[in-house]
């Protein structure tokens, strides 16, 4: 993480190591930053689903700042294909390391759960599994035709991994009709070796573009989108970069969140980004041509997931 450039007039605190009494002053998390209570029926109902279901969710093993208010409102976006990553992202809270084995069953037990919960619109994701020949594509199209055999109407959203550039899987997915495409940039491109040092930023371009491009071209009714998050050291002028590079690739829906560190041992928090500022972002994405931007402290890629769903051009976030 030394050697990043930051542009001299980008007011940043000093940084701190990890541990040091000033970084832990500098980084107490403000007002806005608060969370919602966890508990309530509701949201042990949906504990005890996901523990006898055998299910993972990127809302614990990510320690998602909403997943009080998620429970509670008996939502979940559900992750396939294990709790450990084959990557080793420095801002996320899902480990690395030996990969649990395919389970067959998982795409049928998540349809059950969405069922269980009377969901309207499913939220699935994965961890990256670069060890699998498609990388887990196949896992996730069974998932999708499962929630719909036993969801009639209920509509999906996917948030994959870059399959390493892999286009046959990508379109395995596609192939598959999600109501939504997710694929998150996560950071400005500067950022990409010190947060995201398996990743590259032009090969998930790439993806956004492709999936715009299928959809398109096969009149299917998928909306494209992407999330990344902010306070990790990007510029305001580099956010608005990479929003061009969204519009440009074909992104339709935005979300832009306060990235908040899991653990001592990860990248660090370099700011806490104000609400207005989150504000400006939206006003700037929408001006660029973005239909829905999402931005606030503590979005995330799955909130309010349903309404971006239906989003038209001019809808606000």
């Amino acid at each position: 993480m030394s050697g990043r450039r930051v542009p001299d007039d980008f007011p940043l605190a000093p940084a701190a190591a990890a541990g040091e009494a000033a970084g832990e002053a500098r980084l107490r998390k403000p007002e806005w930053l608060r969370m919602k209570r966890q508990g309530g029926a509701d949201y042990n109902d949906v504990k005890r689903l996901l523990r006898t279901s055998r299910l993972n969710t990127v809302c614990e093993s990510a320690n998602c700042p909403n997943r009080g208010e998620c429970f509670s409102s008996r939502t979940a976006t559900f992750m396939l294909l294990g709790d450990v990553c084959t990557r080793h992202c420095t801002f996320c809270n899902i480990p690395g390391g030996r990969v649990a084995t395919v389970d067959p069953d998982e795409p049928r037990r998540v349809a059950e759960a969405v069922r269980e919960l009377d969901l309207k619109f499913a939220v699935v994701t994965s961890v990256n599994r670069d060890d699998l020949p498609d990388g887990g594509a196949a896992h996730f199209a069974s998932t999708i035709r499962q929630v719909r055999r036993l969801n009639t109407g209920c509509g999906v959203e996917v948030l994959i991994p870059d399959f390493m550039g892999d286009l046959l899987a990508l379109e395995t997915v596609l192939e598959a009709r999600p109501e939504v495409l997710n694929h998150n940039l996560e950071t400005v491109p500067r950022l990409y070796p010190a947060l995201r040092p398996q990743a590259d930023y032009r090969r998930s371009l790439q993806v956004l573009s492709r999936a715009r491009q299928w959809a398109d071209g096969f009149g299917a009714a998928v909306r494209v989108k992407t999330g990344i998050m902010v306070g990790v050291g990007e510029s305001y002028d580099e956010v608005c970069d990479v929003m061009r590079d969204a519009v440009a690739h074909g992104v339709q829906v935005l979300t832009i969140g306060q990235y908040l560190q899991p653990t001592a041992k990860h990248h660090p928090v370099e700011r806490w980004v104000e609400p207005d500022e989150f504000t400006r972002y939206a006003e700037a994405g929408r001006a660029l041509g973005i239909e829905w931007v999402e931005s606030g402290p503590l979005v995330r890629s799955s909130y309010h997931a349903r309404e971006q769903a239906g989003a038209g051009p001019g809808a606000a976030g």
